[in-house]
């Protein structure tokens, strides 16, 4: 197979959502439906002991939410396919939006039951900026629900986006009976199998065909009929160009846990989801079709296999072929480096990659000379933008409660900073480490990985802080005087670089105001920081 055949055949996609809407589920029965696994299990199942197959941390097992991006891959009809599922909470929306980064497309799951809810709204914002196509998938259509009409008014108000329904509900609840694929113009009932694929389907291909009425009844062959012809109506044809923009989002039905409507959106977006995309550098844009290789660093990860204390970096293919044993150029570093054992994966199980191509993630295993956002060549000296650092919201102070321990804790907190759940700041004289984040419960992870990746017992003390600028000026003399007179609210980031933490917005801008030879920035990339996020916007 050719490159450019190798290209039309791969799809790379993230699927976000709100907290409990089912995103995890509906991750397990596309490795369900792809072969991947044989058995899928609930993620907050007291019957299932095994947990969901995305959620290997144990704390995501012990809390039942996902609070990191897991990367999955896997074959289904002549389609090389790779998952990234990324957590729903709040807390971890930065690890959420450095994973949009590394995908092509998105699927967005919304509760029939809640509708759109405010993560929801948030992480639309981060796929308008890049334009990334949508897919929605409204899902539990198993419980009493909303009416499907009013869900896709609200989906289009609140998202400011346009929708175009590709299947439709047969009833909800209890009479929730199935779904009719608009798109094949193909009705399929399913059996409910929360566990593995049922093999009891129907196929009616005909909407005024008198087995309708005998499979689902007469009362809800009139209403699947009327909802039909009202949606062919009312909403536009589908176009797939709009789609690739990111202006028209396909919407499917179903019901993740008992399979219902799931292989109809597979099916649907392995055929329109775009294929690898080109990726903007600071010096020029590449395409997926060069003949070299390029890549970049979205995620890291520490004790990935907590028995062997890894540290994997996670790289996203740009363009060319990566080779297993091949040196590849590192442009932060200006050093070539050799990997030996790129691994796929497929959750936490993990296998040797001898090649991957535009869109495939590969994990690198890492001694400490990745972080997130470096570049892999063949020698070109470039580097990819667009991969954010966020201003942390939340400060506290790491107190070690072992001193026996201090070296663990000491490699703990730089190993999980690196991963970018936290950032870490350090205070002189007396070398205070300071940890920022986004939201409360990534303090409540980072204690519970350094118990128990590192045997590290700390706790945190909270801090009167509420944003973290970074800040540079070419007058010496006024960074001087910056210094002494806002002395106690100086930290250094793990680049040694100065940060001013203020107590409030309104001490940004006094401090912007009474320095004005001083150029404050919101993230840590001074060089993107006109292309981030503003504060405060996710």
């Amino acid at each position: 197979m050719n490159h450019e055949d190798i290209l039309t055949k791969r799809r790379t996609f993230g699927i976000i959502s709100h907290p409990d809407a089912g995103k995890t589920t509906l991750t397990e029965k596309f490795l369900l439906f792809g072969g991947a696994i044989q058995t899928a299990g609930a993620v907050k199942s007291s019957k299932i002991k095994k947990g969901a197959t995305s959620d290997f941390m144990e704390i995501e097992k012990q809390r039942g939410i996902s609070v990191a991006s897991s990367v999955m891959g896997f074959d289904y009809k002549d389609y090389k396919v790779n998952i990234l599922d990324t957590p729903g909470h709040k807390d971890f929306a930065e690890d959420t939006y450095r994973t949009l980064t590394a995908v092509d497309s998105v699927i967005l799951v919304i509760d029939c039951v809640k509708g759109v809810e405010e993560q929801t709204r948030k992480l639309m914002e981060v796929c308008r900026m890049r334009h990334t196509p949508v897919i929605v998938f409204i899902n539990k259509l198993d419980r009493e629900g909303r009416d499907p009409f009013d869900l896709l008014d609200e989906i289009e108000k609140e998202l400011n986006i346009h929708t175009r329904p590709l299947s439709w509900p047969i009833g909800m609840g209890s009479d929730f009976k199935g779904v009719y694929n608009l798109f094949e113009k193909k009705l399929q009932l399913y059996t409910p199998g929360k566990n593995k694929i049922t093999e009891d389907i129907h196929l009616i291909n005909d909407l005024n065909s008198e087995e309708l009425d005998k499979k689902i009844g007469e009362r809800a062959a009139k209403k699947l009929r009327d909802d039909a012809e009202l949606i062919e109506g009312v909403y536009e044809p589908f176009n797939n160009e709009l789609y690739l923009e990111g202006y028209l989002a396909p919407v499917f039905f179903g019901s993740a846990i008992n399979n219902f409507g799931v292989q109809e959106l597979l099916d649907t977006f392995v055929q329109i989801a775009p294929e690898p995309q080109s990726r903007q550098t600071d010096v020029r844009e590449v395409l997926p079709s060069e003949d070299k290789f390029s890549g970049f660093i979205f995620k890291i990860h520490a004790n990935l296999d907590p028995n062997h204390r890894d540290r994997i970096a996670f790289c996203r293919v740009v363009s060319g072929r990566f080779e297993r044993n091949k040196f590849y150029y590192h442009t932060r570093l200006d050093k070539k480096f050799r990997f030996s054992s790129p691994t796929s994966f497929m959750a936490n199980e993990k296998s040797i990659v001898d090649e991957a191509f535009p869109g495939d993630v590969v994990g690198l295993y890492d001694t400490g000379n990745f972080k997130i956002g470096d570049t892999l060549t063949e020698g070109e000296l470039i580097n990819f933008k667009g991969i954010p650092s966020f201003s942390p919201e939340i400060f506290k102070e790491l107190v070690n409660k072992d001193p026996m321990k201090t070296k663990q804790l000491e490699k703990g907190i730089m190993q999980l900073t690196d991963e970018g759940v936290a950032q870490l700041f350090s205070r002189q004289p007396g070398n205070i480490k300071i940890v920022g984040t986004v939201g409360e419960l990534q303090f409540d992870v980072v204690q519970f990985r350094l118990l128990h990746e590192y045997g590290a017992s700390c706790i945190f003390r909270p801090l009167n802080y509420e944003k973290a600028c970074w800040f540079t000026s070419t007058d010496k003399g006024a960074l001087d005087r910056f210094k002494l007179i806002k002395g106690h609210n100086i930290v250094f980031d793990k680049e040694g670089r100065s940060v001013f933490l203020a107590e409030s917005s309104w001490s940004v801008q006094m401090a912007q105001s009474n320095y004005p030879e001083i150029n404050f920035y919101f993230t840590s990339e001074f060089k993107n920081a006109d292309e981030s996020i503003p504060i405060g916007k996710y």
